[in-house]
């Protein structure tokens, strides 16, 4: 037995929902009604056309349409940390991808080939919901600690050329700061990981067992999804922060004004 169908007249009482925050924020009078409205109506329209597409990449199962739809993910999610973090594209965009790749790539051919033991780990039907899952994740988690790493350092311009001027390469310098951004990052993954299946139940465990199976079945699922998730968030920021050290700095140790937005 698969998930419940939900039909349009179900669909309409969903999007009927939406009068209650709606009229809290008209009566709040905050400014948030224009940005609800356009946000509801973009969330629908690339969701349908995603549906779309992926009906067709699910029905060819195409190892190679499945991995050019997970490089589009990634290339999106570039895109969003840049400018969640304040940064430039044309600065951070070519440096930040290979960071992203690394860090979905592992726990994700990880978690398909040696959690599920798919023979095939491009398959759509594991690879492009999994990917998605940890993808989000670490977006999240990029934005929040490349934007701290970076807001710390021009905070503390002063107190950091004092360490370089001790005699401090660049990377001893901007070592406490990548711990601090690694902490900040991950911390909302590790209070996730605490209070899992006792203040929430998360997206996949539900996902499963509204597809009709065991529990138990979900919780191992949830349980290995969590872990390519959060390994997926470690190996991402830190990297892309070692990787655009070279265009975010002057040889001198100087934070390039130039970076930011």
């Amino acid at each position: 037995m698969g998930a419940v169908d939900v039909s349009t007249s179900g669909l309409i009482m969903a999007y009927l929902l939406l009068l209650i925050p709606l009229g809290i924020i008209l009566w709040q009078r905050v400014p948030l009604f224009g940005s609800v409205l356009i946000a509801t109506l973009r969330m629908s329209v690339q969701l349908l056309l995603v549906g779309l597409y992926l009906q067709f990449v699910f029905k060819h199962d195409s190892p190679w349409l499945n991995a050019l739809w997970v490089l589009v993910m990634i290339g999106v999610a570039d895109v969003s940390i840049i400018r969640g973090c304040g940064l430039k594209l044309r600065v951070f965009a070519l440096p930040l991808a290979p960071a992203l790749l690394l860090g979905i790539s592992v726990p994700l051919l990880w978690f398909v080939g040696g959690v599920l033991r798919r023979p095939d780990m491009l398959e759509a039907q594991y690879i492009i919901p999994v990917g998605g899952m940890i993808l989000g994740n670490c977006l999240r988690a990029n934005i929040v600690g490349i934007r701290s790493f970076y807001q710390a350092i021009r905070r503390d311009e002063k107190a950091f050329q004092l360490v370089l001027a001790q005699g401090a390469t660049l990377r001893e310098a901007v070592r406490p700061y990548l711990g601090d951004a690694f902490q900040a990052a991950l911390t909302p993954t590790i209070a996730t990981m605490m209070t899992i299946g006792l203040v929430s139940l998360p997206g996949m465990m539900t996902g499963v067992i509204m597809g009709g199976n065991d529990p138990m079945l979900a919780i191992k699922y949830q349980i290995g999804i969590m872990i390519a998730i959060f390994s997926g968030a470690a190996i991402t920021m830190p990297t892309a922060i070692l990787i655009t050290l070279r265009r975010s700095f002057s040889p001198y140790g100087v934070l390039r004004s130039n970076i930011f937005r």
